[in-house]
């Protein structure tokens, strides 16, 4: 599994090519040559870039769904709408389709988030609201998701 850090700006170019950070290349270097998916957040109006080996293991996960009943049916066909499989070019850019532009209303000024696992990019400004959302007490959040883990915990 793969363990990303960091947050990182940059712009997208006029044709929707966005130059992954070189913080990020660098971690994801053994990563790279196999491709990513990106696809719509489910939770957010921002994108999660999967490196292709955590994508796998998500369809790994999604494909012990049945499929005769429809809530999953109808999960995969929204969990998977808009998935597209990215590559590095040459000069180090990834290539974001239009659609996915439109749903999470990247424009010029980008932001990438590690994720734990995966990269999360978002318009700069909705991932500033997202990050100073008033509404969410993040220390009461964090006390709710993590104050019940211990060390000896896996």
């Amino acid at each position: 599994m793969t363990h990303l850090t960091g947050t990182y700006e940059c712009k997208s170019d006029s044709k929707g090519r966005i130059l992954l950070p070189s913080g990020l290349k660098k971690q994801l270097s053994d990563v790279v040559s196999r491709g990513f998916i990106l696809k719509r957040s489910v939770f957010q109006p921002c994108l999660e870039l999967y490196p292709m080996a955590e994508w796998e293991l998500m369809m790994e996960k999604i494909n012990k769904l049945n499929r005769f009943v429809k809530k999953n049916n109808d999960f995969i066909r929204r969990f998977t709408a808009g998935v597209k499989q990215v590559d590095l070019d040459s000069s180090g850019r990834l290539l974001v389709s239009k659609d996915l532009l439109a749903f999470s209303g990247i424009s010029k000024d980008i932001v990438f988030a590690s994720a734990v696992n995966i990269i999360e990019l978002w318009d700069k400004d909705k991932y500033e609201e997202s990050i100073g959302d008033s509404d969410i007490d993040f220390s009461e959040l964090a006390e709710q998701v993590m104050g019940n883990l211990n060390e000896t915990d896996n």
